[in-house]
């Protein structure tokens, strides 16, 4: 009876656990295989998951990422044209020949416009092909680096490393990496580091000296090239490409970023995933700033330090996929939502004493698996349109704005960088028209007033005598 009831308990356990749903890797919490990682809303900047991200490290190739901002840049402001036909030296034309690097053959005498080298640079990760471009922008290499190290001090990168290491006595870019100082520096177009550029590195750069960059300034800046410039995304997603296609110069351009569907690699295809730079080098490691988006929700992961190129693209993937999977995109209040105690708003001299009020617009946000009860708001009226008892004098049109909802999150939410807005403001409106009261209607308004005024001063006047 013991063995019989024992087998009956067991096979109730056995089924209740059937029956119970399977926790999966995916649903559970993100535990990295690198050293460095970060996950960031392409919407909002906001931070999803870090994992070392403050140190400055080498990017490798990930540096061209400033480069592509400073060509679309130039692009859009006028400067160049994707037609302009790009002048190549002796240097970059012997350069360009070296297979042991990435690379597309270029020539002296070669024809080539700004267009397609760079596509050879977001594709296929040229080096000689970014050093002509850097040149054709801002005259010298020099100038150029001088352009990506400001740039990346106006959008918010972080403190170059210089600049920090000078505070301690520091000079040398891999001590002051070494200290954890500062947030990047660039020293070159390409992520080489400068020892293999054959002596043709920028001026105000040494010849030993690399580049640096932090995930947190990594993702910074894929965060702004994707935002600023979207249309990066179009060739950065490109699979596969000849450049000069037809001519004695013709080469494959697979893109290194095997995440992209219909790569050579299709077994670390990741159908969302549509950019955006990998990068190596000996001291870097396999990087690989990484872009998706899925159901309408971009992602920004930054993979640094991977020991293999399967390595990082499986690590991107995991990152991203529990990213997906953890936060979505949801709408906290609809529009034409009316805030509780808002519902109307009094109206003086009107033919109406009060009007209805809503808000303009819905509020999304990125929310988390059970954060949902963690969003509130505040009223913000506008008191310029309101007098001494709170009512808005007449005549009212439909659709004024008489105030805000701010909407504020009682959570930890880290950003990029701190600069970053975290609340979000939506109009609140008047959903009818009031139109005022003709002379008499106010004058009568007015006489009741009046004795309504002599009456409370009576009754205070008496209740004084008591």
């Amino acid at each position: 009876m013991g063995r019989r009831l024992s087998y009956v308990m067991l096979s109730l356990v056995m089924l209740m656990a059937f029956m119970l749903p399977m926790q999966t890797e995916v649903s559970a919490s993100y535990e990295p295989t690198v050293e460095t990682v970060i996950l960031v809303d392409a919407e909002s900047g906001r931070i999803l998951y870090e994992q070392n991200v403050d140190q400055p490290l080498p990017p490798a190739s990930m540096t061209k990422m400033m480069s592509e901002y400073l060509i679309l840049e130039a692009v859009n402001a006028g400067e160049i044209s994707w037609d302009q036909e790009v002048p190549i030296s002796d240097f970059l034309a012997s350069f360009s020949h070296n297979r042991a690097l990435s690379n597309v053959p270029l020539r002296v005498d070669g024809e080539y416009n700004v267009e397609e080298l760079y596509e050879s640079v977001a594709i296929y990760s040229a080096n000689a092909s970014t050093m002509a471009l850097a040149k054709l922008i801002s005259g010298s290499y020099g100038a150029f680096v001088e352009s990506m190290n400001e740039k990346g001090l106006e959008l918010g990168l972080g403190t170059l490393m210089r600049d920090a290491g000078s505070d301690y006595g520091l000079d040398n870019l891999e001590e002051i990496s070494e200290e954890g100082l500062g947030s990047f520096q660039f020293v070159n177009s390409t992520g080489l580091p400068n020892r293999l550029l054959e002596g043709e590195h920028p001026e105000g750069t040494g010849e030993e000296e690399d580049n640096y960059m932090s995930a947190r300034a990594a993702a910074s800046l894929s965060y702004y090239l994707v935002n600023d410039f979207p249309e990066v995304l179009e060739v950065a997603g490109i699979p596969h490409k000849v450049f000069r296609e037809d001519t004695a110069d013709a080469i494959d351009m697979p893109n290194w970023n095997n995440m992209i569907p219909g790569t050579e690699n299709s077994h670390l295809d990741y159908e969302y995933v549509d950019g955006l730079k990998t990068g190596y080098t000996e001291a870097a490691g396999f990087t690989f700033t990484g872009t998706g988006e899925k159901d309408g929700q971009r992602l920004i992961s930054v993979v640094m330090g991977a020991d293999s190129i399967e390595h990082r693209f499986q690590e991107t993937q995991r990152v991203l996929e529990w990213g997906f999977d953890t936060f979505y995109e949801g709408e906290i209040y609809e529009a034409g939502y009316t805030p509780e105690g808002y519902e109307t708003l009094s109206v003086s001299k009107g033919e109406e004493e009060e009007v209805g009020i809503e808000s303009t617009d819905s509020v999304h946000r990125l929310i988390q698996d059970g954060d949902e009860e963690n969003y509130r708001y505040e009223i913000e009226m506008n008191e310029d349109l309101l007098d001494e008892e709170g009512a808005i004098e007449a005549p009212v049109e439909a659709g004024t704005v008489v105030g805000q909802m701010v909407i504020q999150f009682d959570g930890e939410e880290r950003y990029i960088h701190d600069e970053m807005d975290r609340t979000t403001e939506v109009d609140l409106i008047t959903t009818g028209d009031v139109e005022r009261s003709g002379w008499f209607t106010l004058m009568l308004q007015s006489i009741g007033d009046f004795f309504s005024n002599v009456w409370t001063s009576v009754t205070e006047t008496v209740r004084g005598w008591l």
